[in-house]
Parts: C-alpha cells; sequence; structure tokens
C-alpha cells in the first residue's frame, strides 16, 4: 500500500485478522472526516462575526470605550462569551446524549440525526437580530455538532483498517482546519458589508456542511462493530465486505469478523455496556475507569493548549493588542493550521501517537513562553508584534501536527465495544465542557475593561502545555499499528511506558467463533443463490 502512510506491528498470521487496504475502502473511510468541516466552520466562523463592525451595531450598545468598538457601539464582556461559549454547551450535552442513541439506533444514522439537529439550530442563527435568538441558535446547532463529533470518531475508528486508521482519523481534524479556513475567508468577503448580510451569510453557509455530510452518510455502511454488538453477523460481514472491498465470502472477512466477535464475546463476559461499567475496573491500565479517565484528560488537555483562544478570539484580540488587519492575520494562522495538518497522515504512523503528544506539547510550550516573555518585556513595540504573529504560526503548526489529531485518535482506540460509544462520548463531552470553560473565561482574562493580560495570557497556555508533556508521557499508550482489539490486549499486558514495544502474539477467535462466522457465511451464500435462482426463473 504505496498509496497511504501506514504501520504494522505484525506479520504472518496474525495480518489476516484484517484484509489488505484498497484504495476505495481508504475513500469510504476517509469520507467521514468531513464531518470536521462542520464543527470546524461552526467553531471558526465566530471569531469573525464577532469583529464585524455591523455586528457591533446590531447586536451591541452604544457607550463604550473599548478601543475596538464602532462609533461608540459594541456588545458586552458576558455577551461576548456568552455567544461563543453557548456552542460548547450544548455540544457537551449534544456528546453525552449521542453516546447512548449511537448504541441504540447505529453511528450513522445518529451522525444523520445530528446533521438535522444542527440545521434547526442555523435557521435561529440566521433569523437573530438580537443575542437573544441567536444564543438558542447556537445552542441548538451545538447539540447537533456534539452529536457528530462524538459519533464521527467513533465510526471512523471502527471502519478504518488498522494500518491507516491514524491517519483517517486525522483526516477528521484536517477537515476542522478546511473549516476553520473556509470560515475565515467567508468573514474575510463579508466583514465590510454594512448589512445584516455581514454576518448571515457566514451563519448560513453552515449549513451546506450538514447537507453534504448527511446525504454522503446515506451512501456509506453502517460499522460492523455495531452489527457484531448488535449480534447481526450477517449485516456486519456485508458492512465489512463493502469497506475492504473484498467479497463476502472472503477468508479476509471471516478472519477479521470472527475476530471481533470473539473479542466481543471476551469483553461482554465482564460488564454489561452500562453508563456505570464506563466507571468499572480501577486503575489498572486496562480497567474501564483509567481508559475513561485518560480519553476525558486527553481531550481536556488538548483545550489547555489554548488554541481555541487564536481561533474563537483571535480577531478581536489581535485588535485589543493594537495590530492592523487583524481579519488577514486569523486567516494568516488558520492557513498555518491548515497546512501543516497533513503532516500528521505521516508522522502519526511513523512515529507514533505517544511520541506526536510529547514532543508537539514541548514545541507549543517553548513557543507559547516566547510570545509571553517579549510580548511583557517590550509591550506594544513592533518587535512584540512580530514577535506574536511569527510564534503564534510556530504554536499552531505544533499544535496542528501534533496535538489536534492525535487526541481524537486515541481517544477512538482506546475503548472496548461494548462502552465504546459511551466512553467516545465522555472523552468528546470533556472536549466541548473545557471548551467552554475556555471560552466563557477568556474574555475576561484579556479585555482591557478586564483582566487585561495581553500577551501575559500566554504564561498560562505555556504553563498547560508543560503539563500535557508530563501527562502524554506518563499516561498516554502507544497504539499505533494495532487493531482496536489488539490495543485492549495490549493495555492488559503494558504500561504506557512500554506500550510501543508490545507485539500480537495471539487472536481472540478460537474454534467455536469460526464456525459460527463460517456457518453466518454459508447460509449468506445460501440466500444469494436461491435468490438469483428465483430470479432466472420469473425471468424465463
Amino acid at each position: 500500500m504505496k498509496w497511504a502512510p501506514s504501520s504494522n506491528r505484525q506479520t504472518g498470521d496474525l495480518n489476516r485478522v484484517e484484509a489488505p487496504v484498497t484504495l476505495r475502502g481508504y475513500l469510504l473511510c476517509a469520507f467521514a472526516a468531513f464531518g470536521g468541516i462542520l464543527f470546524g466552520y461552526d467553531s471558526g466562523y465566530i471569531s469573525g462575526v464577532l469583529g464585524m463592525n455591523y455586528f457591533k451595531m446590531q447586536f451591541g450598545h452604544s457607550g463604550s470605550t473599548d478601543p475596538s468598538a464602532y462609533h461608540g457601539y459594541l456588545y458586552d464582556t458576558w455577551q461576548k462569551s456568552l455567544i461563543t461559549s453557548i456552542l460548547s454547551c450544548g455540544t457537551f450535552f449534544g456528546a453525552l446524549f449521542a453516546g447512548s442513541l449511537a448504541d441504540w439506533i447505529g453511528r450513522r444514522p445518529t451522525i444523520i440525526a445530528g446533521c438535522m439537529v444542527f440545521s434547526i439550530g442555523v435557521i435561529l442563527q440566521v433569523a437573530s437580530a438580537t443575542v437573544g435568538l441567536l444564543v438558542p441558535g447556537r445552542l441548538i446547532a451545538g447539540i447537533g455538532v456534539g452529536f457528530v463529533s462524538a459519533i464521527i470518531i467513533l465510526y471512523m475508528s471502527e471502519v478504518a483498517p488498522k494500518a491507516v486508521r491514524g491517519a483517517i482519523v486525522s483526516g477528521y481534524q484536517f477537515s476542522i482546519t478546511i473549516g476553520l479556513l473556509l470560515a475565515s475567508c467567508v468573514n474575510q468577503g463579508t466583514h465590510n458589508r454594512m448589512d445584516t448580510g455581514s454576518y448571515r451569510i457566514p451563519m448560513s453557509i453552515q449549513w451546506i456542511w450538514a447537507l453534504v455530510l448527511a446525504t454522503g452518510l446515506f451512501l456509506l455502511p453502517e460499522s460492523p462493530r455495531y452489527f457484531v454488538k448488535k449480534e447481526q453477523l450477517d449485516k456486519a460481514a456485508h458492512a465489512l465486505s463493502v469497506l475492504r472491498g473484498q467479497p463476502v465470502d472472503s477468508q479476509y472477512i471471516k478472519d477479521e469478523l470472527a475476530e471481533l466477535v470473539a473479542n466481543y464475546r471476551y469483553e461482554i463476559e465482564n460488564m454489561r455496556a452500562t453508563w456505570l461499567d464506563c466507571f468499572r475496573g480501577g486503575w489498572k491500565p486496562s480497567g474501564n475507569l483509567r481508559r475513561v479517565c485518560l480519553g476525558m484528560a486527553m481531550q481536556m488537555m488538548q483545550q489547555w493548549t489554548g488554541v481555541n483562544f487564536i481561533f474563537y478570539y483571535g480577531t478581536t484580540f489581535f485588535q485589543q493588542v493594537g495590530l492592523k488587519n487583524s481579519f488577514v492575520i486569523s486567516i494568516i494562522t488558520t492557513v498555518v493550521n491548515v497546512c501543516s495538518t497533513p503532516i500528521s497522515f505521516w508522522t502519526i504512523e511513523k512515529l507514533g501517537r505517544r511520541s506526536l503528544l510529547i514532543y508537539g506539547a514541548i514545541g507549543m510550550l517553548v513557543c507559547e513562553f516566547i510570545i509571553a516573555i517579549v510580548g511583557t518585556a517590550d509591550s506594544g513595540s513592533q518587535a512584540a508584534n512580530v514577535c506574536l504573529i511569527v510564534f503564534t504560526c510556530f504554536y499552531i503548526f505544533f499544535f496542528a501536527s501534533t496535538w489536534g489529531p492525535a487526541a481524537w485518535v486515541v481517544i477512538g482506540e482506546i475503548f472496548p465495544l461494548p462502552i465504546r460509544a459511551k466512553g467516545v462520548a465522555l472523552s468528546t463531552a470533556s472536549n466541548w465542557l473545557w471548551n467552554f470553560v475556555i471560552g466563557e473565561i477568556t474574555p475576561y482574562m484579556v479585555d482591557p475593561d478586564e483582566g487585561n493580560l495581553k500577551s501575559k495570557v500566554f504564561f498560562i497556555w505555556g504553563a498547560t502545555c508543560t503539563l500535557c508533556v508530563f501527562f502524554a508521557y506518563f499516561f498516554v499508550p502507544e497504539t499505533k499499528g494495532l487493531s482496536l482489539e489488539q490495543v485492549d490486549r495490549m493495555l492488559e499486558e503494558t504500561t504506557p511506558r512500554t506500550s510501543a514495544n508490545w507485539v500480537p502474539h495471539d487472536t481472540f477467535a478460537d474454534q467455536e467463533t469460526r464456525a459460527d462466522v463460517d456457518k453466518m457465511a454459508g447460509d449468506m451464500g445460501t440466500a444469494h443463490l436461491e435468490k438469483a435462482e428465483n430470479q432466472t426463473d420469473s425471468n424465463v
């Protein structure tokens, strides 16, 4: 497979637990990453809209002395904070609810339902002329984004081949960056308009991404692991056949399905797949409690790198520190974000998740402390402004190529099938909870009439990135090149610091499981033959 980055830890018969990767199968799995555009655009457009002069007049009030006000018109700090952070509040609850819904109706229908809920929120946002309607619209849209952001990661992790799973799930983060860039470009094109189109055009374009994602998912198969969980092995085999580009009676399909079934039966012996099971197992490396804490902490630390400070408040922050062309600077930082993320497609499979997280955090903390020190020592100078722009770009480069994609990849890999949907939902909800907290408190830290920290805020982000280094080193296992079922076995037998050296040594599938799968394949073959014969008779 020379056309895609890949990793593999086993050879010989153990490779038979999964079919070879085909280009068609790769593209089918990769399409789901489009959901990131919806997430990224919705998160990114608000930064530019908050900086638009007409929006300040429409949603603000007169009498402000803030230097970023338009002829004295500006919204209050609490309104700015609420408009931005309420989306994350909705996504928090949406992600939690989606965990149960995905186990009930399936991964694919849950994502499609999320697109529908999101569309309702978009309608309210476009119709808004006051904060009173804009906030509920953002809240409802957030619930839909919560559905999508949690279950897209789950779906992609379950359908992607192990050799390219990291690269495919990294595509989700890449799509987020494209969404952010598209939002910046649209904002740049409308911010000089002095009518409602200045903010309604960026808001309405959100609906396009939801429509494309929902339509595309109608054409993709359901996760085969969901069908295994429901004991619908015939449907699981058919889904695997589509995803792997192999006949349904292929030995590759039989071997992979047997491994999925055997692993699920092994795991379900000790848990009933309830929310309470997510918090059982204690602190041993393979315990559900430790896995859930790891996933939730991973997403918390990703938020505390501080990158969303730039994407949520970058435009207004650059205005406050005296930089001209703040909209152009925001586009530059977003372009850096987009161009840096594809690097992870290769590095996440070749270097691994754990190494990316450690060295990425080191790179970010260095950049953040440089910005903070120079900005504090020479505040307002040309040198400090150039330093802010340049090292913000380096900082975003390190985030986009490491913590941005790797945090999403890891949470899709560490949970056993019985609680995977709920575990990913809890982890994603953690992301949105801390997204909400940061979105809520940041204006109070940097606004001139509040904390007025200016560049000093980067001391905070530098300190939290330092914590990210220790977190990744002591708690994050290496999962590259393993099937999701092999990750379970690896967690049982290693610690995070020794996990990179673990090599699979057996499979879960036993003779009984293989016999069940062979019987199912035989029944499907017989049914297909009878259907063909009946069709022939009717034609005669």
